[in-house]
């Protein structure tokens, strides 16, 4: 049994903690006591040293002093305010008065504002109980199969996990370690893509199917002509203002994504303050809300990191990269492999534990095959996507279930879903065929050849020497002769056209 435990640790550790997930112990604690469990008995066995829970607090400080986190509390914050000042329904009306002659209009307008308040809130709970509650009896009222009324809202909701400002991007950000912005900006397309796949299949359903999308009656269009373009200015242009204000200056390197996120939490304040809608019971709430859902990410990456500590300490994560380098196809067979295991996790975890859990194992492996870690990480956010809308678990599911009438059974909600859980797939296979889909636009890192690196240090007249001396004098070279050789390997080592990134 030593023995075996000594040859095979990394793949008992790992199966332990699959099996502490699947009976349903808490994610963060799981995490936590298989790293200290395995680590004693690793410790007995010989494999790690005592020091190593030394490193321990060195760890935990190292996660609360890290500022790429503080975007968290930031943008949960600014979501919270603005589906508390009930902007979503303004917005939903503004949009479904502009699309209502349309077939399938309303369902437009739900796609539309969920792209909208994922720009600005990137909370999935918020987006999906606030459509929820808003647009499907105005759906249902007009005649809506309900089906695909179910699962436009529901998928809608989920934009806000790709479109950034996402709460996700930011921790993929982290744990492979590459900018926030850069993420965002590899994101950004992805995103508005997904976007327009959902609408298309609205606008196939409306060609094939006119009576599951009705266009709204007249008696319903309350605003035209100058009424309806003052309400979609007034309407529209402040959350666009507040979107270019936190990504505009993220994507321009004004701002890092933390101080894009305190910038946008402010901009939430005025806009409900502007609103009229402002109240300390608004405000209570939202920070109340903000401070649960960032102690719950900390708790977690505070059990991720003890796991890993114990994990990389066996060699695990060479166990890994060992196990997914080694598939036939290479590259593809590596991604294929990967996006199918996260699709299948995903049926049961949510994409904080996917990506505190998974994402740090498949990184090295990701690497070691030269993969753009940007790519690969906007790839496994939209394939976690699908986290919230797999049936029978799917989180976006159960938030519109909460909220729907009860004329809208749960099976209903699960039929719904199905499609825009296919096109997310469809979205996965884009991005792998196409990587520049998200690599467009990003600084590409110039990687230099030191050997080949050739230094020519200039010649120059430096005039007589100060003394007849002897050969001594005449091999050691002037001052100015070392600057400028100093000078020739600093340009040698920034040749032109490299780029400086800045840390976001």
């Amino acid at each position: 049994m030593r023995e075996f435990l000594i040859a095979n640790m990394a793949p008992v550790m790992f199966a332990s903690m699959v099996l502490f997930l699947l009976v349903g112990f808490p994610v963060s604690f799981a995490l936590a006591a298989n790293g200290i469990v395995f680590g004693l008995i690793g410790i007995e066995l010989g494999l790690l040293g005592p020091q190593l829970f030394q490193a321990l607090p060195d760890r935990i400080f190292g996660i609360m002093s890290n500022d790429t986190l503080l975007a968290i509390p930031f943008f949960t914050f600014m979501g919270l305010i603005l589906e508390r000042s009930r902007m979503a329904e303004d917005l939903l009306d503004t949009i479904g008065q502009l699309f209502g002659p349309l077939r399938g209009g309303l369902a437009f307008a739900v796609i539309c504002v969920g792209a909208l308040l994922a720009a600005t809130t990137g909370v999935v709970a918020a987006s999906v109980i606030s459509m929820g509650l808003i647009s499907l009896p105005i759906m249902l009222r007009y005649g809506y199969d309900r089906k695909l009324a179910a699962g436009v809202i529901a998928a809608s909701g989920t934009l806000a996990q790709i479109i950034p400002p996402s709460l996700v991007l930011i921790i993929m950000a982290d744990q492979l370690g590459k900018s926030v912005g850069d993420m965002y900006s590899g994101a950004l397309v992805p995103g508005l893509a997904l976007t327009g796949l959902y609408i298309a299949f609205v606008a196939l359903v409306a060609v094939g199917k006119p009576g599951w999308v009705p266009a709204l009656p007249r008696a319903a269009r309350s605003l035209s002509g100058g009424k309806l373009l003052l309400r979609v200015l007034t309407t529209l242009l402040p959350p666009l203002f507040l979107i270019f204000l936190v990504l505009g200056t993220i994507f321009l390197g004004i701002a890092t994504p933390t101080e894009g996120g305190a910038m946008g939490a402010t901009g939430a304040l005025i806009m409900a303050v502007a609103r009229r809608r402002m109240s300390w019971e608004l405000l209570r709430q939202a920070m109340d809300t903000t401070a649960k859902l960032t102690t719950f990410v900390v708790f977690i990456l505070i059990g991720a990191r003890v796991f890993s500590l114990t994990f990389y300490g066996v060699d695990g994560h060479r166990w890994v990269e060992q196990l997914l380098t080694g598939l036939p196809g290479g590259k593809i067979g590596f991604l294929i492999v990967v996006n199918i295991i996260v699709f299948l996790l995903a049926f049961f975890l949510d994409f904080f534990e996917l990506s505190f859990i998974v994402v740090p194992l498949l990184g090295p492996a990701a690497q070691a095959l030269d993969i753009d870690l940007i790519w690969f990480g906007v790839l496994l956010a939209v394939n976690m996507q699908t986290s919230f809308m797999h049936p029978p678990f799917g989180f976006a599911l159960f938030y519109l279930r909460s909220v729907a009438p009860a004329s809208v059974r749960t099976t209903d909600i699960y039929w719904g879903a199905i499609p825009f859980v296919c096109l997310q797939i469809v979205m996965v296979g884009l991005l792998i065929a196409f990587p520049q889909l998200v690599t467009l636009g990003l600084d590409q890192e110039v990687k230099v050849d030191l050997d080949s690196v050739q230094i020519e240090v200039p010649v120059s007249d430096y005039g007589p020497p100060s003394s007849a001396g002897g050969a001594e004098d005449d091999k050691k070279p002037p001052l100015d002769a070392e600057d400028a050789a100093g000078r020739a390997i600093g340009d040698a080592m920034k040749p032109e056209g490299m780029k400086q990134h800045r840390t976001r």
